[in-house]
Order: C-alpha cells, then structure tokens, then sequence
C-alpha cells in the first residue's frame, strides 16, 4: 500500500484509530474461533503464497530496484530480497505454525485449595499486537500467522523498503482470513510510511496490548521511548563465540565460519571470536584462515594481528558493534573468566555459544552467560524461532519479562485463572 500523500495530523490520527478499532473487534472474534479455524485461515494462507508466487517475486523485484536506486546496502538489499525459496519458506513456515499445538487455552497448572477451590491457570490471547519493523518483508508472514495461530490480531507496520512485498503478502494473509470465515481486521498493515503514523501506534493504548519492535537499534530505541504501550523488545544480537582450550578443530572451523558467514545480516550472525590462548596456533589460525577465504574482513587485537597479516588492528567500538556484515572481531583471552567478563561488558544478551569438549566448561557457560540462548559447540545461526520447531518466530526477545528468547505462538499468551467452587464464602 501507498502512502496518502495529502492526509493531514488529524485525518492521519483517525485513520490508525480506526486501524486500532478494526483490529480490537477482530481480536474478539478470534477469541470465540476454534483452532481448527485458525489453522484453516493459515494453511489457506499458505496455499495463496504458492499461488501468487509471480505477483509476489514481481513486487519484490521493484522494491529491490527502488532500494538499490536508493543506495540500500548489499546486507539491506539480501534482508529485502524474495525468492522462488524464500517465497516457499514463507509458506512452509505457516504450515509449520498450523501444526503446532494450540497455544489458546492450555491448562498450565492446577490445583485444589484445602477449602475446596479447584484453581487453573490457563493460556489466553493477548489482544492486539502491533509489530514495527523493517526491510525484510517474510516478517509480515511470519508476524500475522504467529498472531493468528495464538489468536491475537496484529496491525503490522513494515519499513517503505518492502511496501510492495509486504502489501502483496498481506493479501495472501487476508485470503486466508476469508477463507476461513475470520474477519480480516485480523491481520492489517498501515497503509501510510508516514514517520508520524508509528507515533500514533505507540500511543493507541486503548486499541494495542503489546508493541513488538524488531529492527535495528534506533528502531528500539524510539520505540522504547514514545511507547505508551508495554513492549516486548529484540534488542540488537552481539553475539559471541567462545573457543575454549578443550574446543575440537574440526567442529570449530566449521561452527565458527557457519556462524559468520551462513548469512551476515540476520541477528543470529556471530559478531564476535574470543579465543583461548593455547590454541591461538592449533586452531584460531586456520579459522582465521578459513574467515579470510571467505571474504570475512577480520578485526582483532596485537596477538591476533600477529597470526595473520591480513587481519585489521580492533579499536574499541568493535567489540560493542552487531555489524550485520562479513566482519568479525577477534579477541585472544587468557581463559575462561576472561571470556565471561568480557561477554558480559560487551555482550548484548542475545545469543553466545562456546566450543568445549569439556562437559564441566559447557555447564559453566551456559550457568553464567545471561542471553537468551546459549549453544554449545553448535551455530549461533540456530537463534531463529523455525529451527527450535516453532514454526517463526516474531523476534528474540532479550528482556527478562513476560518472554525471552524466541517469541513463538506460545509466547503471545497470558494467563488468566479459572476457579471452580461448589459454594464456597470466604470466612
């Protein structure tokens, strides 16, 4: 969708109202659908994505071209980038979310009271979500269906690089939602790339339950600011390899150089190697080896400089730096606690993982690193909610409350408790 190129503050203000009014009736109506209604609206989601695979590659196309034209980044570009694969796994992705188990109305504890209450905490849909973010439009997928399947409306807002993209996969969403006899305020985009419009989204606190931002770090920061909606933030992934002095080379080579280079601009990307000392020789230099080959520029400190020629001297602002690109910061530390130290000055709490043989280093890592995910002697490009088996995923959450870690279908619910009594009066 377009930009209204004539709308005043007023008109504006009432349009994202009315947004916010649509996704609240739809959001009610979802709370009275079965599960099998839902799924239906997503498999016929799915069934349109494959149908108009041409009319999606082809608005694709011109939104790469104006970004391009625009100066957009090679990174930016393959973030904004569809194809015939990528179209494919948006509608897998569906599927996958459809046959996950219905995250409305679990039972997740029960218990009787000595005075007879029987007590259930069951799961239940948020309301309404709005999701902001930015040139990668298989979020809009993504973000509706995992909206839909937890029985939650989202009013989504995409970044102007993907407004063909992302107006071409709402269609699909909404034929779905008509498919299944769902309202199609279900799922809705803002029509406008008007700056002004996000800020009326975040102020909409009779409409909006939760705001999601995922983007990058002055997307969250604004957000975090004018909302006056709680939010569920992703904070930026500088996110850290670990190669301990019991690390196996062979897995390191291949984790490290998946790890980095797998694809550069998605925020599971390692952005930073520390190294154990004693194996700087054995095996930091044929990773470095392997980075270097591969086009990954390495930035790293006198001992790393010192293995290889190639390697650029790291100044401060690289070990604080998600730099969504084939670089990587390389560090040599003197042991385990100097890795944790520094993971935890420099690390962002998103995603880190250490390559140990050693059970007890392992167990120790995973005990006092504070992210959200953390691997062992395995890819940080695992951080993604598809390959933990929840289908999608809407961000990684990085805070401490409500959700953390990837935010599936299952952690767009909250509670409410269901008490049973048999004419109980409190004394």
């Amino acid at each position: 969708m377009l930009p209204l190129a004539e709308e005043t503050m007023e008109t504006l203000e009432e349009q994202m109202r009315s947004l916010g009014r649509l996704a609240r009736a739809a959001a009610d109506h979802l709370a009275t659908a079965d599960e099998g209604q839902r799924n239906a609206a997503l498999l016929a989601a799915a069934q349109a994505l494959r149908a108009r695979e041409a009319e999606l590659l082809a608005a694709n196309t011109e939104d790469v071209a104006a970004g391009t034209a625009r100066g957009l980044s090679a990174v930016l570009v393959d973030r904004l980038a569809l194809t015939p694969e990528r179209v494919e796994a948006m509608a897998k992705g569906l599927e996958e979310i459809a046959a996950q188990p219905d995250p409305v109305g679990r039972e997740l504890a029960r218990w009787t009271r000595p005075n007879g209450l029987d007590i259930a905490r069951v799961a239940v849909p948020l309301g309404v979500i709005g999701i902001i973010y930015e040139s990668r439009p298989n979020v809009t997928a993504d973000a509706g269906g995992l909206c839909l399947k937890s029985g939650n409306a989202a009013i989504l807002r995409g970044g102007s690089e993907s407004r063909r993209s992302s107006a071409a996969i709402l269609a699909c969403l909404q034929e779905g939602l008509r498919a299944a006899g769902l309202l199609e305020g279900a799922v809705q985009v803002v029509p406008t790339y008007d700056r002004a419009a996000v800020g009326y989204l975040l102020r909409l606190h009779e409409s909006v339950d939760v705001i999601v931002p995922r983007g990058g770090k002055s997307l969250i920061q604004r957000v975090m600011e004018e909302s006056r909606v709680p939010v569920l933030a992703h904070l930026e992934g500088n996110n850290h390899l670990y190669l301990h002095t019991s690390a196996d080379l062979e897995k390191a080579r291949k984790v490290v150089l998946n790890a980095k280079m797998r694809r550069v601009s998605v925020c599971g990307a390692a952005e930073t190697l520390l190294a154990d000392r004693s194996l700087a020789e054995s095996h930091l230099n044929p990773i470095l080896t392997d980075l270097l080959g591969a086009g990954c520029a390495v930035r790293g400190d006198a001992e790393v400089q010192a293995l290889d020629p190639r390697v650029d001297a790291a100044v401060a602002a690289d070990w604080d730096t998600e730099y969504l690109a084939p670089i990587i910061a390389v560090r040599i530390v003197g042991g385990m606690d100097e890795a944790l130290a520094h993971i935890a000055r420099h690390g962002s709490g998103h995603t880190d993982a250490i390559l140990a043989e050693d059970l007890e280093a392992q167990e120790r890592f995973f005990r006092e690193v504070d992210s959200a995910i953390l691997l062992s002697n395995a890819s940080t490009q695992y951080a993604d909610g598809g390959e933990f088996g929840m289908g999608a995923e809407i961000g990684i959450a990085t805070g401490r409350l409500h959700a953390r870690g990837p935010v599936g279908a299952a952690e767009l619910t909250t509670t409410k408790y269901l008490v049973r009594g048999d004419g109980q009066a409190r004394p």
